[in-house]
């Protein structure tokens, strides 16, 4: 999959658009539909009534439902919730009907409380990097409560319909309780966002807008279970299907053999007594291990190693250990330096030797110290648009905070 030029945008994003123009269900098999969202929804036919794999998100339940109609073929008896994230949950309130047994993995009730409870932290955070992506209405609404009717611990299976539905608990890819729906008979495996919203691509440990980590461990247990069930066809939160078993098991193969690589490359570094920083810079795969980065990235994935490892102290400074920042001293350093406009100076010398990086850090000093100066905010907005055009254009959190950050710089710049 190609990263996007600077006009367009990244892989990730035209996936969680792909369903802005679906007009019908599209067919995966003779008995399983998908309806395109921003993760999609899943109908499955048996010869007793329907089960529906995630819902879409609420913003959109309608239109689901709408596009599984046609499909349907009589009651809907379960709801399987591969985890607790809206996007997958949402349209729960529309597309439930009387009887419909909801089921979730576990801790599928926490998680929910977990994005309830910081739903204003996080929702700020979510909006600055997919706010101008996933286009919601002036009253957005609220992600719904769903208490499942069932909790999976590690395992739950159901006959429906001739069919038979293996509810499997596969943590640490998007949430703790994730699940992958696995129809052993057809060699079917529904797994969510366990390996990301993109397929054969860096999982994202810890995530840029916030959430609990997904141990790595647990990540390769989760990815190590599913390829032992040798699917013929896997079908994610987003995109197309993967089909044949072989192609399915060397795709999970290079992932596992990917994240496992990056993992040791971490810990021999700690051991050789490198700081995190030098790791995040140093740590590349070889040629044959290497995935997308479309919504991991390797650099991210060592910070997420590491600090899962060894905590949030990297024995780098006793400030760390208490609550001032250095951005308390910005005023004093620049200062010292000659004022904000020196600093500026001196990061347009860094642009030009091409680190980008350095730059931004004299500059956070320069705007720490006097937050409207013209010349800094002005060096700040070329040193976003050089580390976005560095980015690749890949992965979208990364590309939506920079053009976020550009727009902000670029707002400040106008007279008030």
């Amino acid at each position: 999959m190609s990263t996007e030029t600077r006009d367009n945008k990244p892989p990730l994003a035209g996936l969680v658009l792909a369903g802005s123009n679906q007009t019908e269900a599209e067919a995966i098999t003779d008995f399983v539909f998908m309806a395109k969202d921003i993760s999609n929804a899943y109908l499955v036919t048996t010869s007793d009534g329907d089960v529906l794999v995630n819902t879409g998100f609420m913003d959109n339940a309608e239109r689901t439902k709408a596009l599984l109609a046609p499909k349907r073929t009589g009651p809907l008896r379960h709801i399987i919730l591969t985890q607790a994230h809206a996007d997958h949950y949402g349209g729960v309130p529309v597309l439930r009907e009387a009887g419909t047994k909801i089921i979730g993995g576990p801790g599928f009730n926490d998680t929910w409380a977990y994005f309830d409870t910081l739903g204003p932290y996080l929702g700020a955070r979510t909006h600055k990097l997919w706010g101008t992506t996933v286009k919601r209405s002036a009253n957005p609404l609220p992600p719904p409560k769903v208490v499942p009717d069932i909790e999976v611990d590690r395992e739950y299976a159901f006959e429906q319909g001739g069919r038979r539905f293996e509810v499997i608990s596969t943590p640490g890819g998007e949430t703790l309780c994730s699940v992958t729906v696995w129809m052993p008979k057809e060699r079917i495996a529904f797994t969510g966002n366990l390996f990301g919203p993109v397929f054969l691509a860096q999982p994202n440990l810890v995530t840029t807008r916030g959430d609990k980590p997904r141990l790595v461990e647990r990540y390769l247990r989760s990815l190590e279970r599913v390829r032992a069930l040798g699917a013929d066809i896997l079908i994610t939160g987003h995109g197309d299907p993967i089909r044949g078993a072989d192609k399915i098991k060397a795709s999970l193969d290079k992932m596992h053999a990917s994240v496992s690589y990056i993992k040791d490359a971490v810990i021999a570094g700690m051991n050789a007594g490198k700081d995190v920083f030098t790791l995040m810079r140093e740590i590349k795969l070889p040629a044959e291990l290497q995935i997308g980065e479309f919504h991991g990235k390797v650099s991210w994935n060592v910070r997420s190693i590491w600090e899962e490892l060894s905590g949030w102290f990297l024995y780098d400074s006793t400030t760390s250990l208490y609550g001032v920042p250095r951005s308390s001293i910005d005023g004093d350093l620049a200062e010292l330096a000659g004022g904000a406009k020196a600093l500026a100076a001196r990061a347009r010398k860094k642009l030009g030797e091409d680190r980008a990086l350095e730059a931004m850090h004299l500059l956070d000093i320069a705007l720490g110290a006097e937050p409207r100066n013209a010349d800094a905010l002005a060096a700040k907005k070329d040193a976003l648009e050089r580390l976005l055009t560095q980015s690749g254009g890949g992965n979208l959190s990364e590309v939506m905070w920079l053009k976020s950050e550009i727009a902000d710089t670029e707002a400040k710049l106008k007279p008030a």
